[in-house]
């Protein structure tokens, strides 16, 4: 039996963490022993590993620079005797080599779950450096294995495993349609588009509320939900009062019921400037919920324009604002592009798929340096 620790910064409700989440979970019981480790601080996924028995450990890293939270992740990696590390997100992937290679566990694996254009020199470089302190760097796309690719990763060093979704049906939570749009005063029949995520500049929400904007002049019963928070949430707040959105723009902030909000969406849209295998689309298509998405790296790999969704260019809101107008006036195209998103995740991104490509990759790497 293998013992693997997944180290990662938080546990908060991202694309990242429920992936870890699902994996740690996933993991067969009688060929692998799994914990996790926090490197910053614990979140409300928290519930989700406990209720599966699965110890958390919290590093409690305080500073952008922390030697000291670098010190306890390498003893709690001595004492515990992992025969894996799989680390997730830029800190934790950065601290938790450096303490592996120091603890001297015997297999390291690193996350990448974007095409992370936001990378400056510095953070290129430390990628570049800590690649050879990892036996594998898995992509969760192909776009994000050739970003690695193209940043000087060796061929021998990168492996892509797409990311994974449990498959329900009915998807739980989903609740009353009707009754949720009635708690903002939404009507039954009125067109709703959702979108959820970070709002980031990478997510370019200020395009989709262009393009709200632009439709509130042809098709004014328009209305638009915004999960999530970030850095721009005031920016693009003040941006929707200007637009005169009041009542037809909905930011909502984090929420634990994303689901429910989701089954009484109309469509999802998602006009990012890059991603890795975005998780909001893979839910919608678990939701039979057809997408409006930008052509960017990543997401072009989950959505097929004109069978599951609609792709537009990036920074391009009134071509935006046409492929949500055309879908919402038609709902028979609804149906079938959700039907057919529905489809797609069932037979290319099942959890089960991606934990055990994991599994394999772990077994085989162990293999490998036992010989």
């Amino acid at each position: 039996m293998l013992k693997v620790l997944q180290l990662i910064p938080t546990l908060d409700r991202s694309g990242a963490e429920k992936q870890m989440v699902l994996l740690a979970r996933g993991l067969p019981r009688d060929r692998f022993s799994v914990e996790v480790a926090t490197l910053t601080r614990g979140g409300p996924l928290a519930g989700e590993l406990g209720e599966a028995g699965i110890p958390v450990t919290d590093i409690g890293k305080r500073w952008k620079v922390d030697p000291l939270a670098l010190g306890r992740l390498t003893r709690h990696m001595k004492a515990r005797r992992f025969d894996v590390v799989q680390t997730w997100i830029f800190a934790a992937n950065a601290y938790g080599r450096i303490a592996a290679r120091r603890a001297g566990v015997p297999v390291v694996v690193t996350s990448e779950m974007a095409v992370d254009l936001w990378k400056g020199k510095v953070e290129k470089a430390v990628d570049r450096r800590l690649a050879t302190w990892c036996d594998r760097l898995v992509g969760n796309s192909r776009a994000v294995v050739g970003y690695y690719r193209g940043l000087g990763v060796p061929d021998d060093r990168l492996a892509m495993i797409y990311s994974g979704i449990a498959i329900e049906e009915p998807p739980a939570h989903a609740g009353d349609p009707a009754a949720t749009r009635a708690e903002f005063g939404i009507a039954a029949d009125a067109p709703l588009v959702l979108f959820a995520g970070r709002l980031a500049e990478q997510k370019r929400v200020d395009d989709l509320l262009k393009a709200v904007d632009l439709l509130q002049h042809v098709q004014p019963d328009l209305r638009t939900i915004l999960v999530g928070d970030g850095p721009l949430r005031g920016p693009l707040e003040a941006t929707a009062r200007a637009y005169d959105l009041a009542g037809k723009a909905f930011f909502l902030g984090h929420r634990d019921d994303v689901p429910r909000l989701m089954a009484a969406a109309d469509l999802v849209v998602l006009p990012s400037s890059y991603e890795g295998l975005p998780n909001v689309v893979l839910e919608a298509m678990l939701h039979r919920k057809p997408v409006v998405a930008t052509a960017a790296p990543g997401t072009t790999e989950v959505v097929a324009d004109g069978e599951t969704g609609v792709l537009v260019p990036i920074g391009d809101p009134p071509l935006l604002a046409r492929a949500i107008r055309d879908l919402v006036r038609d709902p028979a195209r609804r149906r079938r592009l959700g039907e057919a998103g529905r489809a797609r995740v069932e037979s290319h991104f099942r959890a089960e798929a991606m934990v055990d490509a994991f599994a394999r990759l772990y077994e085989g790497l162990a293999r490998r340096k036992r010989d």
